[in-house]
């Protein structure tokens, strides 16, 4: 059965990842282990997002192949089930780029103009020094007109909700406002879809700066149980801890925010306990930590080493995926043609 037939209710559900890499936990925590839950409950859509990609490195492809079939199998190996859910590439769907230049014909530049996240990657990259709106008529149209690209990809599957962190809460707000103004010109075709706020997990990687693999500070969920334990054995612990005997305080130890989403109440209580008085050394304290993320990974990175001695097998079960989200959104382009008068 199709996932847009299934009956599973409370409406569809889509997210997506652009592939810049190997997953590594900070995204299994903020997205990716939300997403396993989702497809027992929901109709859901999960997507590779490599047209959005070109968005920040246009001149920089030579990998993305290569990414987005390490991204399918850390996918797989994670728990997303293609029998649940609908798991396809977004450049394979070109339905998705008609879509997004319709919308593009009516869309204002001035709601473009000022979108908060836009605004903020932009200085990020170096490409704006200021938060005047005129700023960004210096960026190209792919970064500038990133949510109406977003848009396109939730609205063709006219997907109720969107699993997403805060920040990017003002895109599909944006989402919300041409789905309105596409069905006040022509006739209600979209929904206005919510978002579906996740648990910001604060995850830091091993030098305490926020995990990513551009830090080289990553614990990839493909690293085996030797690599998992090794990376965080050195992570970075409480500055005030120089001698064994010196008592620390784990607010201040970034080791301690996944002590905080993989320990027991009772292994938090003597970490606490036994880093303020300096009972417990850092690495005593981190191994109570690392067992978790073991014992929650390593059946991840097994799946993983199978999957990818299977390659042919990762891109047929893709191929699948593609033909599946290719059918719903073929069949919204024609309402969305035959409302605006191309039918």
């Amino acid at each position: 059965m199709d996932a847009a037939q299934s009956p599973q209710s409370g409406g569809i559900v889509l997210s997506g990842m652009r592939p810049t890499g190997r997953l590594h936990i900070g995204r299994w925590l903020g997205a990716l282990r939300n997403w396993i839950r989702l497809q027992r409950e929901r109709r859901c859509f999960f997507f590779i997002a490599d047209w959005h990609v070109l968005t920040t490195r246009q001149e920089d492809t030579d990998d993305v192949q290569r990414n987005v079939l390490d991204m399918m199998i850390d996918f797989l190996s994670a728990g997303l089930d293609p029998e649940q859910a609908v798991i396809f590439r977004q450049s394979a769907i070109k339905e998705h780029a008609e879509l997004h230049l319709l919308f593009s014909m009516i869309i204002p530049t001035p709601w473009l103009l000022r979108n908060p996240t836009i605004k903020e990657q932009a200085r990020e990259l170096g490409l704006v020094q200021s938060d005047d709106d005129t700023a960004l008529t210096t960026v190209n149209y792919g970064l500038l007109g990133y949510p109406v690209l977003q848009a396109a990809d939730i609205l063709i599957y006219k997907a109720s909700g969107v699993p997403v962190g805060i920040d990017q809460v003002p895109h599909i707000e944006l989402t919300r406002e041409i789905a309105r103004r596409f069905n006040h010109l022509y006739r209600p075709v979209f929904p206005e879809p919510e978002a579906l706020l996740t648990e910001a997990q604060k995850v830091p990687g091993t030098d305490g700066r926020k995990m990513s693999a551009s830090y080289n500070n990553a614990v990839f969920l493909s690293d085996p149980p030797q690599v998992i334990e090794q990376k965080l054995s050195r992570m970075m612990t409480d500055p005030r801890r120089v001698r064994r005997t010196d008592p620390g305080e784990p607010f201040d130890c970034p080791a301690f925010n996944l002590h905080r989403i993989y320990c027991t109440p009772e292994e938090i209580d003597y970490v606490m306990t036994g880093c303020r008085t300096a009972g417990i050394g850092c690495l005593e304290c981190k191994r109570i930590m690392i067992k978790h993320v073991i014992a929650e990974l390593g059946p991840i990175s097994e799946r993983r080493a199978d999957l990818e001695a299977r390659p042919k097998k990762v891109v047929e079960i893709l191929e699948r995926g593609n033909e599946r989200a290719r059918k719903v959104a073929a069949a919204t382009m024609e309402e969305v043609r035959e409302a605006m008068g191309f039918g």
